[in-house]
Order: structure tokens, then C-alpha cells, then sequence
């Protein structure tokens, strides 16, 4: 199974479970796995910024990504992120993930890259370096610093290979609404794009053409059914009862371990265990996810834990 630019739906962001004493949970990854096929995913991202990959040393996230993708059994297209400050690593993991099965690899830029060219130049050397790979640029420049405008998007997409936009810029509305007109008018090929934000903007982002959802909030089912039926005023009402844990959840630094906590209380990952360094969730804050879940549970059945 190849990724291509007809991609759609929800990609689900899969965390790196972790057993309390830092080791693997390659159980919990497979239960995991499983537990988003079931809840309808289009496809499964792997070793993102919120899969901890920085976490993890070469045999590790070879062992976790095989872990997936035999839980998977090529039921749906498996990203891996490879996103690496060197190009020797990024080659070695996107040959090996390719050769194990994954269906396409996930590109961000360094940080520091500064000017148009200089990104531009940066994506043809990543792309040369994880080729053949199909593959999914990842545009989250308050993670990285780098800002990538529609027509630089649009000079990049003239490589053949790249076939999907992970867009996450912020405000990153209109920004979808340009890439689009520049395909309309000819001036670019058409690509998968796909939002992230835990799902945030998603109604509006379908709105604005969109494909799906790549994104880890740990309630795939409002992600799958708002990318299946579109933004319905009925959809709206649903997902405007999850926005207060898509808001908490959404954090920067803290949102890793809601998101963990809430999947291991939903029995979808055996322990909330981060990697260190990782923030933690303090009692209040522990007490405050717990309250969201209950108010979230009286207005939407998937929530009642």
C-alpha cells in the first residue's frame, strides 16, 4: 500500500507507548493499532512531534514501527515521520520503514532555514534522500520556525513524490484556501491536504477543502464521523461538546500527556508513561481532564469511560 495525493479522511497521530520504566509497550502499541482501525481510520501516522521520535534510538523506532504495521496488516497507509537535523538518519529510517511496508514518510524542515530557497532547497535534498518514498510535507512552523507560503508549497509540489500537506500553520485557513486556488488555476498539482491541531479548525478546514484530519486526539470517532459527513449543523453540535478537551488537549508541551492520560483511561494505550524529559500532569490539572471527560460523557456516548 502506496500513499498518494488522493488520501483522505482521518489519519490518526499515534503516540509511542511507553511501560512506567521507559521501555517499549510494543502490546499497548499493537492493542493501539487495532483500537484506531476499529474506530474507522483512513490511515495511521507514526513517530511524529507528539510520537516522541527524538525519544527513541534507531532500533527502537524500527521495533515500534514494525509493531504497527504488523497490527495494521496493511488494512490502511501507515506514515512514518523521519524528520531528522541529519540526512544520514533520515535515510537510513525511511529505507528501512519502506522496506517493512510503511506506504509513505513524513518530512518537516530544520529549524533555522531561512528564505524561500533555502527551504526549497532543503525539501529537494530530503526528498532525494528518503526517494522513492512517497511523501507528506509537514508545515507546523510554531514548531519549528521555518514559514512556508502557498507558492513556495506550490514550487516544492513539483516534485513528483511529494503527494500530501500536513497543514498546520496558524491562522492556516486562508493559507488552504490559496494552495487550492493555485491548483484550480493550474499553477500547481493537486495534493492531500490534511489538518492537525487536534482537529481544532476542522470543520472550518473542510470548509475550506480539505481532504481529512491527521491528528491524535484521543477521540478518533469525532474525527472520523465530522471528515465522513462533513460540517452538518448536527456534526457541529457534536463537536462543539469535545472542544473544551480539543482545547486541552491541544497544548503545547502539556497536550502529550492529557492525550495519554485520557488514552490510557481509555483503555486504548496500558500506561500514560512519557519519555523524559516530559511534562506531567499535575493533580489539578489530572482533576481537570477527569471533569472534561465526565461533561464530555453526559453529551456524547463515545466518552463514557
Amino acid at each position: 500500500m502506496t500513499l498518494d495525493s488522493t488520501a483522505s479522511g482521518t489519519f490518526v497521530i499515534a503516540p509511542t507507548p511507553f511501560l512506567p520504566d521507559g521501555g517499549l509497550d510494543l502490546a499497548s502499541a499493537a492493542r493501539m493499532t487495532e483500537a484506531y482501525l476499529k474506530m474507522g481510520a483512513t490511515g495511521l501516522t507514526i513517530l511524529g512531534i507528539m510520537g516522541e521520535a527524538p525519544k527513541l534510538d534507531a532500533a527502537e523506532s524500527t521495533a515500534f514501527v514494525k509493531a504497527v504495521l504488523t497490527a495494521n496488516a496493511g488494512q490502511v497507509p501507515v506514515v512514518v515521520g523521519v524528520s531528522s537535523p541529519g540526512f544520514a538518519a533520515m535515510r537510513a529510517l525511511s529505507h528501512e520503514v519502506m522496506a517493512a511496508g510503511a506506504a509513505g514518510v513524513m518530512i518537516a524542515p530544520t529549524p533555522g532555514l531561512k528564505g524561500d530557497d533555502a527551504v526549497i532547497a532543503y525539501f529537494q535534498q530530503a526528498s532525494e534522500t528518503v526517494g522513492p518514498a512517497p511523501w507528506c510535507l509537514q508545515d507546523f512552523p510554531q514548531a519549528n520556525g521555518v514559514a512556508i507560503t502557498p507558492k513556495m508549497v506550490a514550487r516544492i509540489a513539483a516534485d513528483p513524490r511529494l503527494v500530501m500537506l500536513k497543514a498546520e500553520d496558524w491562522p492556516g485557513l486562508d493559507k488552504i484556501s490559496a494552495i487550492r486556488a493555485l491548483e484550480a488555476a493550474g499553477e500547481m498539482k493537486r495534493l492531500s491536504i490534511l489538518g492537525g491541531f487536534s482537529g481544532l479548525f476542522l470543520p472550518e478546514e473542510l470548509s475550506r477543502g480539505t481532504d481529512g484530519v491527521m491528528t491524535g486526539y484521543a477521540f478518533p470517532e469525532l474525527l472520523v464521523a465530522l471528515c465522513k459527513n462533513g460540517p452538518t449543523e448536527e456534526m457541529w453540535d457534536r463537536f462543539e461538546a469535545h472542544l473544551p478537551l480539543i482545547r486541552t488537549d491541544n497544548q503545547p508541551g502539556l497536550g502529550l500527556a492529557v492525550r495519554k492520560y485520557v488514552l490510557m483511561r481509555r483503555g486504548i494505550i496500558a500506561h500514560e508513561t512519557a519519555r523524559a524529559p516530559a511534562p506531567r500532569l499535575s493533580p489539578p490539572a489530572r482533576a481537570e481532564v477527569d471533569h472534561l471527560l465526565a461533561r464530555l460523557g453526559r453529551r456524547d456516548p463515545v466518552a463514557v469511560l
